[in-house]
């Protein structure tokens, strides 16, 4: 086949019957390339021109896989066995992987209840342990000389929804900037970071005070309080570790699923004779002559 019917084949999709085959377009030692491989390969929608190219590139390409692949054999044909092994043993392992997925996709329930999050939970609090410190509570930045502070201090501790809402009415109205981690956790660092503290100074008093604290700079105050602590050591909170313990319970079901199918498919070729094990047949020979 020459290299004029290469360049019409990928020039035009509408191919005449004598040009679909298997046909040669390039041989490198006994391996040959047909001309409906490099069909196949054009893309859709190219030009007469761009395809003529892509079918060169392609044809160039499977040359050169080609002569490494020969050569490759000759330096290495003593390692041909081990690397057919190889090939053989990852083809069983995707398919028995495949089979795996199968069952679960169809079996595994991806629903997991918050009694059975929270039983994992504390089963295995003390395989979760905290490298550092985090808190919960709140931060409002007051500018010098505002004067209803006794009333945005009482407002910082509400627990109640309507008076939170208050004290976001309050901040929004007067632009206070406001950080509130009163129902998640932040790390202790990042809580120190939104107060005029100096990085060489321990803060570590601050996580025993209770109600609101304060400190100054040179144009504001801040007011915060700490609601909760979790030091390091401490186990990881609950909220921190749903996402976790679903992963962690999706495994197991996941592991029993596969197991569980195994065991099945050993059960009934057993019984049905599709298993032989030979030696606990020469085992049972045995033991009859005895």
């Amino acid at each position: 086949m020459t290299v004029m019917a290469v360049l019409f084949l990928a020039g035009c999709r509408e191919l005449p019957r004598y040009f679909v085959g298997e046909k040669p377009v390039a041989r490198v030692g006994e391996k040959e390339l047909a001309l409906h491989d490099v069909a196949q390969s054009l893309p859709e929608g190219l030009s007469s021109a761009d395809s003529a190219a892509y079918a060169k590139v392609y044809v160039d390409r499977w040359v050169r896989k080609q002569l490494k692949l020969m050569e490759a054999e000759q330096l290495f044909s003593s390692s041909v066995a081990d690397i057919d092994r190889m090939v053989e043993e990852y083809r069983q392992s995707l398919l028995i992987r495949k089979l795996d997925q199968f069952y679960v996709d169809r079996l595994v329930d991806t629903t997991f209840t918050e009694e059975e999050i929270a039983a994992y939970y504390v089963e295995h609090a003390s395989d979760f342990k905290l490298d550092r410190t985090i808190v919960k509570g709140r931060v409002v930045r007051v500018p010098k000389g505002y004067r209803q502070t006794r009333r945005l201090k009482e407002l910082l501790v509400a627990k109640s929804e309507a008076r939170m809402q208050d004290f976001r009415d309050i901040c929004l109205k007067n632009e206070f900037e406001m950080n509130d981690y009163a129902d998640s956790w932040i790390d202790y660092a990042d809580f120190l970071s939104l107060l005029p503290t100096v990085r060489s100074q321990s803060y570590t008093s601050l996580l025993t005070k209770q109600g609101v604290q304060e400190m100054v700079d040179q144009h504001y105050h801040y007011y915060f309080f700490i609601d909760a602590v979790r030091r390091a050591g401490d186990a990881v909170p609950l909220e921190q570790l749903r996402s976790t313990i679903r992963r962690v319970l999706f495994n197991q079901r996941q592991q029993q699923v596969v197991r569980d199918h195994e065991q099945a498919l050993y059960e009934q070729s057993m019984a049905t004779g599709g298993i032989r094990l030979y030696e606990e047949e020469s085992a049972d020979a045995d033991s009859d002559t005895n």
